[in-house]
């Protein structure tokens, strides 16, 4: 419970050591989202947790329906997080990402979830250009040598999700409430960015196997 009662610390502390690493002053940030179950599908019509703000969502990436939440990240091109925001499974990726984009500016990569011409331009207007893959029916008129450089981008945030699902636990949700659970984030979001400041200052790459053993 102390733990928890400090969540605006850890947002804080957090906050102050991606501005060290230059979170803040990137030019090149990526967003992408992470499906948080909170129990297998069958189970869900029976869960008491969370009722009325958990929803039933559908994850792209492992072609699945779940419910639980969604969570919205935004790192820069080193790996860094900037931003999170957590939303209904079947919240919106498109409105999520205006609570994450007030600090950053530049170039801003996602997959098809985030494809809006309206949402581009809205974007622009704030001084940032999203950049996104197109669906398979979509004519692509960019240079192939730029789709290919943003296709591999793209690999490191899946990197950093990796890192919070399998290192951190992110996707594990043992909170009762809204705000236990978002305490909890926080706490996630502040080991993995105090994994990259030290990762830094030893000159070592986003390896957190290498951080235990040190």
């Amino acid at each position: 419970r102390q733990a928890a009662n400090l969540w605006q610390y850890k947002q804080v502390l957090q906050q102050r050591l991606a501005a060290q690493l230059g979170a803040f002053t990137d030019a090149v940030h990526l967003v992408d989202g992470i499906p948080i179950p909170l129990c297998g599908l069958s189970r869900a019509p029976r869960c008491r947790s969370f009722r009325g703000e958990a929803a039933y969502g559908y994850c792209a990436a492992k072609k699945q329906t779940y419910y639980g939440f969604h969570g919205h990240l935004i790192i820069t091109a080193t790996g860094v997080i900037t931003g999170f925001s957590l939303t209904p499974a079947n919240g919106s990726e498109r409105e999520a990402l205006w609570d994450m984009v007030s600090t950053i500016q530049g170039l801003l990569i996602g997959d098809k979830g985030y494809l809006s011409a309206a949402l581009q331009q809205d974007l622009r207007q704030v001084g940032i250009e999203l950049q996104t893959a197109l669906r398979s029916n979509m004519q692509d008129s960019r240079d192939p040598a730029w789709v290919k450089l943003l296709q591999r981008m793209r690999r490191l945030i899946e990197t950093v999700i990796g890192q919070l699902v399998e290192r951190f636990r992110v996707e594990k949700v043992w909170a009762r409430d809204r705000w236990h659970l978002t305490s909890r984030l926080n706490r996630k979001l502040l080991a993995h960015t105090l994994c990259r400041w030290l990762n830094r200052h030893s000159d070592e790459p986003l390896q957190f196997d290498q951080l235990v053993t040190q």
